[in-house]
């Protein structure tokens, strides 16, 4: 399997060259040269086994030579050894139609621990072949660096370099990434939003020199592995809920997922790419509507944005959105480059005709206002289905799952629940009047002293704090 950027100039590569390097050089996304499909049989074979097995099912593909099977294996059993339930992404019936996915069991208490506990054994395997070392660079809207955090701490031939917006993410999110006692960790603070982190981090990778000097790569959601991994849960839930066998089902799973930068919910279509009877993909956002504005009209535009109690979702360029442009463009990779130079120049591109066809199929967008996210985690809270966190409510608000119920006749609904609502107390309390229990990673957290370098949403103070940290 190859790996081409979407935005056309820089060289296919690899399974290894596309984790290794995160973002293309061209300024790109990295995305497969094809999708591969899943047979009738192949999809059915997926029922019933254990979450890592899936894992390196759906992955081999991808892969292809630059891992034997049994590595791949391997390092899927590790990654997934250290979350808190067997099943890693356990489904919880919240309705006669509607589940619950929790994607919280990981080490720091958010999705992007099934994703990056994968990257973690991946780089490791690698520097180990390589002798080398990497310095890995992400920006978080709040849950990525701890994620980051958790996964490469410690790790040998690795340091980590975490941008946070400073003052924009809770006291948890901070902690997770402030609060680590290893040596390789790195916490920025940015003046600035997590839009301007983003920035920093796509203009850092385009100085080629620096960039070659620090040894970077990034795991954002920009790192096409991230995207490949999160498709896996699509495909366990899916299957579980019958999917495997479509007569005992009225349709195909639909999903309704919380998406700030859009890698869940493109992680969604590459799942239905491959062939997993998937329908619907709702992606819902806070007020940072640029997604639904985008979809609605054809007119992807930057919004001002509004800071709110589901900070991860605070954005208004979602990096991942290029990547669905990219297929919704025939792949069409100077149309893409054209369209994404232009939005960055100019904050806009403009999308019609087939293309925007193609976007919507993906299934409807929807924004939901801060008061109808805090009355949703209340409305969960009181009808027995527990604490919510405010970015899953946002997912059940934009489904309308507690205002209209679901009936047995309906296609199954799973609504994606991305983070343990210990991560956000305020904001589940304020709703709910009742507190959230901290789990031991939280209570963890406490009183460990933490680390951090504030530094303004400038290149050349990025750079120097990068140096200095690596003593370059």
């Amino acid at each position: 399997m190859r790996f081409v950027s979407t935005r056309g100039v820089a060289p296919a590569v690899d399974f290894e060259g596309a984790l290794m390097a995160g973002l293309a050089p061209d300024g790109g996304l990295y995305t497969p040269e094809h999708w591969p499909r899943l047979s009738t049989d192949e999809i059915a074979d997926l029922a019933g086994r254990p979450y890592a097995e899936v894992a390196a099912r759906i992955l081999s593909p991808f892969v292809g030579d630059s891992l034997e099977p049994a590595a791949l294996r391997r390092l899927c059993q590790a990654a997934y050894a250290r979350f808190a339930h067997p099943a890693v992404a356990p489904l919880v019936q919240i309705g006669p139609a509607s589940w619950r996915l929790e994607l919280f069991h990981g080490p720091s208490l958010a999705f992007k621990d099934i994703a990056m506990q994968l990257l973690a054994q991946l780089y490791g395997e690698m520097l180990a072949r390589r002798d080398g070392r990497l310095t890995i660079i992400c920006a978080t809207s709040g849950d990525t660096g701890g994620a980051a955090v958790e996964a490469f701490a410690g790790v040998a031939r690795t340091d980590v370099v975490v941008l946070f917006p400073e003052g924009r993410i809770s006291e948890v999110q901070r902690r997770f990434i402030t609060a680590s006692p290893e040596s390789n960790v790195h916490a920025l603070a940015v003046q600035g939003d997590f839009d301007a982190c983003q920035a920093l981090v796509k203009r850092l990778f385009r100085d080629a020199d620096f960039a070659r000097e620090a040894r970077l790569t990034a795991v954002n959601s920009i790192n096409i592995v991230r995207i490949l991994a999160q498709a896996v849960y699509y495909a366990t839930s899916a299957v579980a809920l019958g999917a495997a066998t479509p007569s005992t089902i009225s349709g195909k799973i639909r999903f309704a997922v919380p998406t700030g930068n859009f890698g869940d919910a493109f992680a969604g279509w590459a799942a239905r790419a491959m062939g997993l009877p998937i329908g619907e993909i709702l992606a819902a956002t806070n007020r940072n509507d640029i997604l639904p504005r985008a979809f609605a009209s054809g007119v992807y535009v930057r919004g001002t944005l509004a800071p709110t109690q589901s900070p991860a979702m605070d954005i208004q360029a979602a990096s991942n959105f290029e990547r669905l442009v990219f297929e919704a463009l025939g792949r069409d990779a100077a149309a893409t480059a054209a369209a994404f130079e232009g939005f960055e120049a100019g904050g806009a591109l403009n999308l019609s005709g087939e293309a925007l066809n193609a976007i919507r199929a993906l299934g409807p967008a929807r924004a939901v206002d801060e008061a109808e996210t805090s009355r949703t985690m209340a409305l969960a809270h009181d009808r027995g289905l527990g604490f919510v966190d405010p970015h899953t409510a946002v997912a059940l608000a934009a489904a309308g799952i507690l205002e209209a119920g679901d009936t047995r006749e309906a296609s199954p609904r799973v609504v994606l629940a991305t983070a343990h609502p210990a991560k956000f107390p305020e904001a589940v309390s304020a709703a709910t009047g009742d507190v959230v229990p901290p789990p031991a990673q939280v209570l963890a957290l406490n009183g460990r002293p933490e680390r951090v370098i504030r530094l303004p949403a400038d290149l050349d103070a990025l750079k120097s704090a990068i140096a200095g940290c690596l003593a370059l």
